[in-house]
């Protein structure tokens, strides 16, 4: 189980991303799974979040290949967008 703190500061990079359409998707994203993260998850979401919103995006709606690194389970999640609400 991820310590309650670190999820904190997740979130907030998570939300506070610097555009909407990526505070959606990645925020988005952290708020369907974060739940059920180990660790190891939350590594990899850690390190997702230093990459450029751009790229993220790119991956999340396969129109970038995605390094190798974030290939998997993870990303296999967030390509599915399930999570993004679209807000009208």
């Amino acid at each position: 189980m991820v310590d309650n703190a670190r999820l904190g500061r997740l979130k907030f990079r998570a939300w506070h991303r610097g555009t909407r359409e990526a505070d959606f998707m990645i925020g988005g994203f952290f708020d369907k799974h974060h739940a059920s993260w180990s660790d190891a998850d939350a590594d990899w979401f850690e390190a997702l979040l230093e990459e450029d919103d751009v790229h993220i995006m790119a991956w999340a709606l396969g129109t970038e290949a995605t390094p190798e690194r974030y290939e998997g389970p993870m990303m296999a999640e967030m390509r599915k967008l399930d999570y993004v609400h679209i807000h009208r």
